[in-house]
């Protein structure tokens, strides 16, 4: 299995243009992405020839490779191949060509930003949601099998919020390698704003230098008030890097970078993250609560197209805001996931339908990477891409999934799995909030299952004739 992760790696390699043409490599959990120099170079045949690969997109100022779940063993492979080290940052190539500023491009490179720094973090995310999943089902808000003072019960909150509280300090990690800065910087810069002693000072006026005040706020949880400061930092200790002798960068950079940007962190941009955080949170609860079950209806129509060019992640992002700033959502992830048990359907309306045994395997463990691993490029490459029709049915089975859930108010409690323990999210409003919840999903998967059985398919389609 490694010398076909390895080959498949060399193959990739040789199609983008070889080791000169990168500038850098990272991967989600199912995609190869790529930082071309000169995008013009590979051919996208060439690449799709290559058995694994599922599809293959641009986006997000990216060249990104869908090859499935085996992406984390051929990942490896390719660093080494290309000579870049995965868990390092990979320098800016100063020769490389500047995009034109344009507003497509900013809205590029702010969706690249933000997805790579969420990106690295999703497997702790599940983790840290799996284990507040355990403590919900097992506490007294369902099962009632211990109280809330045992011991289990209490370790399941602990484990969820060490992920979540920290969060700064992960998101300063990963943000800071996506921008090629100091990543221990970026950790610090997150750790700074969870210091007890700081903390402490929760809605007082702090003064730094002697000269300069802030107020104080509760920034445990947050995402903007690290997104921002680390964005800044990135030029600051740039500036530093250039102007400071090589013998006494490793003392001064540091330390320069940090003396100019924690004032900066502490008075402008907590503070702006801080108020942005709210005003999101608070602004996608409104629009769910005030006729909002149109939108959501919309967007878990559109959400499996957006999870193709990576859009979604800004949009899981901001959830991620709203739950901790309000402790729920009832909008982005209820969309989601309706949209996301509608691809489940799609997948096995599909394996049900499609009599060529080769394709319906396909269909098979396109189904079963959805609804146990929690996901959906496999259905989306190698069943909507590949017959059409099927995305006709994903968009209105979702649409429906989404309308019932935004009518009936459902709101989900946590951001974990999106396999079929996603259900699980909506246990902390209730039993009526569970029903509906559960219900449409249902509603998404049942319907784009009947629909992509009986409109998913041309009469002729190759699929629907019997053999290998």
């Amino acid at each position: 299995m490694t010398d076909n992760n390895k080959l498949m790696a060399e193959k990739i390699l040789a199609a983008v243009g070889g080791k000169e043409n990168i500038s850098n490599a990272t991967h989600c959990m199912t995609r190869l992405r790529l930082n071309l120099k000169d995008t013009s170079i590979p051919k996208k045949d060439d690449l799709m020839a290559i058995q694994g690969i599922i599809a293959v997109v641009e986006s997000g100022g990216q060249y990104q490779i869908v090859i499935g779940q085996n992406v984390a063993k051929v990942y490896p492979e390719f660093t080494r191949l290309a000579g870049l080290i995965a868990e390092k940052p990979i320098d800016e190539n100063l020769d490389q060509p500047k995009e034109k500023l344009t507003l497509k491009s900013i809205g590029s490179r702010l969706m690249n930003y933000l997805s790579g720094s969420m990106t690295p973090l999703i497997p702790a995310l599940i983790g840290a949601a799996m284990f507040k999943t355990i403590q919900v089902v097992i506490g007294p808000d369902l099962l009632h099998l211990v109280s809330a003072q045992d011991d289990t019960y209490l370790l399941c909150g602990f484990v969820y919020s060490a992920f979540f509280y920290f969060l700064p300090i992960f998101l300063g990690f990963t943000a800071a390698r996506k921008l090629g800065a100091s990543q221990l910087l970026g950790a610090m810069l997150g750790a700074l704003l969870l210091v007890p002693d700081f903390t402490a000072l929760n809605g007082q006026t702090f003064h730094i230098y002697g000269f300069l005040s802030t107020k104080v706020y509760d920034y445990s949880q947050s995402i903007l008030p690290i997104i921002l400061t680390v964005w800044v930092m990135t030029y600051v200790e740039r500036f530093f890097k250039r102007i400071v002798p090589d013998v006494l960068s490793t003392i001064f950079v540091p330390f320069l970078t940090l003396l100019i940007t924690v004032p900066i962190e502490l008075i402008a941009l907590a503070p702006l993250g801080n108020i942005l955080g709210d005003f999101i949170g608070r602004g996608l609860i409104g629009f769910g609560d005030f006729g909002g079950f149109i939108a959501i209806a919309l967007v878990a129509a559109l959400w499996e197209f957006l999870v193709m060019t990576g859009m979604h992640q800004v949009l899981i992002l901001f959830a991620i805001a709203g739950i901790a700033q309000n402790g729920y959502d009832n909008f982005v992830t209820v969309a989601g996931f309706a949209a996301t048990w509608a691809a489940f359907g799609m997948a096995f309306g599909a394996f049900i339908k499609i009599r060529n045994k080769e394709q319906k395997a396909t269909a098979f463990g396109a189904f079963v990477s959805g609804i146990l691993g929690g996901v959906t490029e496999p259905a989306l490459y190698g069943i909507g891409m590949r017959y059409k029709r099927p995305f006709i049915a994903l968009a209105i089975g979702g649409g429906l999934g989404g309308l019932y859930a935004g009518l009936t108010g459902v709101a989900n409690y946590l951001m974990g799995a999106s396999n079929f323990l996603s259900v699980l999210g909506f246990v902390g409003g209730g039993t009526t909030n569970i029903i509906n919840g559960c219900i449409g999903s249902f509603i998404a998967f049942s319907a784009t299952a009947l629909l992509t059985y009986f409109i998913g398919f041309e009469k002729e389609s190759e699929a629907l004739k019997e053999g290998k």
